[in-house]
């Protein structure tokens, strides 16, 4: 079965030579010296390696089970949550006033990273309780703080969304789930959700479901949309465990992927819960979660392909088939190694490319983030909320694709279950789904986010792009392969942008037809902007006297190679975007 190392060099080069947080001006940056950051990756590391990686195969073999409504999850998870718990992963980047270490956002993304990449299935409870904190610290009221965030910090209980139901995914309006109000200001929440992620388990003591339910008097539509908790198991005044709440799994979904996930339906059968924030606010509050978790989902879309680059390497270096073109490279062995062969090579550098330019952005999103909630950077704010749907679309479109193209190195033993390639793939696959279909991303992004205040933030990013590449003009190393590939795709990006402000009024299929188009020309561009800061950095490394000469050059020519074989995507984008709508609307419904 694949093995996981994690990549804690690289994470450590994008911390203190790319981002230089130690020298940041965002307040608990200053505390994340190299030796800090490199104790934690260390220790992350080791976990994902020695338990959480083992157990991959084990879920996705074992699944989860309902039995007396009950979930059970595989062999090994429980101890594995235990040792998660123990080590306060959870709250790393939390508020040390509910017990957590206060630490940057940043870094929950770098060790998160770390525990997806070893096991996606594992850490989804705790990254959906980690989400379900971001609602409550952001809109509950103090009382309820005091009473759930402790014990979700620690792990003792964890947390879920509910949002979708069976007639309704994206269009929230439609959903049926009702609140009925009580005397004690409580409600009794009555409906059913589906495809809840994490929905129950036995890991936990509590699990407290954050759902979206229509109370009275709200209107129709998302206006009358209302956030509430719900406790698997009531709270008493002491903080103690009472009786067992209206709320409970029907059923588990048999998924494609992420078996050691228990994906569930809920039924809410005047279940007793508590309301967050404003009535009728709630589609509001629960985006809070929601932004945070498509970042998660992003970072899920390039960790499970690291994973699955990782296998890839390993097997093309071992594997003997075929002489290379030019001459036996393993004379004295019956054929050389996969690795010799360009086509494998151009699939390796597609999937290490991607990764680690997919890394950069994720992590340049995570302190966009911190920026914004530690400083008040309204600037940070508008940025990260334009690129939010670009990371989560595009890095988990490709994400799969490089998971495929993994696969595709191990030849017909990449479709035998045992080699655990399939397991890759098909875990990658919902990422493209849940949090919002990348469909809806792309419809985001076009029909929201570029307009968003007035368009200041995509210009503000072409001015970002035109800022780098002026103050690197002269710079010798960038100028070959690094600039000229930049700057193209930008106009390219100003050219789609400037298409559907022509267009998109008159004609607005126009737009919606280049949607996910757009999506993937913005996520090449921001690839192609991180892979040259990522080449600047480690030229000045170089210039430096650096002793890891090997590293940076090895940086440096990845990044070539996507500037030279990816980063020309974004003029096929482009074209298709111009062609309009008329190629996509053609045909009346009848002739599909």
């Amino acid at each position: 079965m694949p093995a996981y190392t994690a990549p804690t060099k690289d994470i450590q080069f994008l911390l203190h030579d790319v981002l230089k947080v130690s020298a940041s001006e965002v307040p608990g940056f200053a505390d994340l010296d190299a030796d800090t950051t490199g104790a934690i990756l260390d220790e992350a590391g080791r976990l994902a390696t020695e338990v959480l990686a083992p157990l991959n195969p084990v879920g996705d073999r074992e699944g989860c089970r309902l039995e007396n409504g009950v979930v059970y999850t595989p062999t090994g998870f429980k101890a594995a949550f235990e040792a998660m718990k123990e080590g306060g992963w959870n709250g790393l980047d939390l508020p040390e006033e509910f017990g957590g270490q206060g630490l940057p956002y940043l870094m929950g993304t770098a060790v998160g990273e770390i525990f997806v990449s070893a096991n996606m299935a594992f850490n989804m409870y705790q990254g959906l309780t980690h989400g379900a904190i971001g609602a409550i610290l952001a809109h509950a009221s103090d009382e309820l703080k005091a009473t759930y965030l402790p014990k979700m910090v620690s792990l003792d209980w964890t947390g879920t969304m509910n949002l979708t139901e069976p007639h309704c995914g994206t269009d929230l309006g439609l959903i049926r789930t009702r609140a009925e109000p009580q005397g004690d200001g409580s409600y009794k929440i009555t409906g059913q959700k589906i495809f809840i992620s994490a929905g129950d388990h036995d890991l936990a003591d509590n699990i407290i479901h954050l759902v979206l339910a229509k109370a009275p008097g709200g209107g129709e539509g998302t206006r009358g949309i209302s956030l509430f908790i719900v406790p698997k198991f009531m709270v008493n005044a002491d903080g103690s465990l009472g009786a067992r709440n209206g709320a409970g799994p029907g059923k588990i979904e048999e998924k494609m992927g992420i078996h050691g996930n228990a994906t569930c339906v809920m039924n809410f059968d005047g279940a007793t819960g508590y309301l967050v924030g404003e009535l009728h606010k709630g589609m509001r509050n629960m985006f809070t979660m929601m932004n945070e978790a498509r970042l998660g989902v992003g970072l899920q879309g390039y960790a499970v392909a690291e994973a699955a680059y990782q296998a890839a390497v390993a097997y093309a270096r071992d594997r003997l088939q075929g002489r290379a073109v030019t001459g036996a490279e393993n004379p004295q062995g019956p054929a050389d190694p996969l690795i010799v062969h360009p086509d494998i090579r151009r699939s390796l550098m597609d999937q290490k490319s991607f990764v680690e330019g997919a890394r950069a952005l994720t992590y340049w999103g995570a302190e966009l983030i911190d920026r914004a909630h530690r400083t008040g950077d309204a600037k940070a704010e508008g940025m990260i909320s334009l690129l939010t749907p670009v990371i989560k679309g595009f890095q988990t479109d490709r994400g799969f694709d490089m998971a495929v193209q993994a696969q595709q190195v191990f030849g017909g033993h990449g479709y035998i279950e045992e080699q655990g390639m399939s397991q890759f793939a098909r875990d990658a696959r919902i990422a493209m789904i849940y949090e919002g279909a990348n469909g809806v991303q792309a419809l985001d992004l076009v029909g929201r986010k570029l307009a968003q205040d007035g368009g200041k933030h995509v210009m503000a990013f072409f001015d970002m792009v035109k800022g780098f590449l002026k103050d690197n003009a002269d710079h010798e190393g960038l100028q070959q392969g690094f600039l000229d590939p930049l700057k193209k795709a930008s106009k390219d990006l100003q050219a789609a942008a400037m298409y559907f402000m022509q267009n998109g009024m008159k004609n607005p299929n126009a737009a919606l037809a280049g949607s996910t188009d757009f999506l993937h020309l913005f996520g090449h561009t921001c690839l192609g902007l991180m892979w040259a800061k990522m080449a600047r950095a480690s030229f000045d490394a170089l210039a430096a006297g650096s002793p890891d000469e090997d590293f940076h050059r090895t940086k440096i020519a990845t990044g070539r190679y996507y500037m030279a074989r990816q980063l020309p995507a974004t003029g096929m984008h482009l074209a298709r975007i111009e062609s309009g709508a008329e190629p996509v609307m053609a045909l009346d419904a009848a002739a599909f």
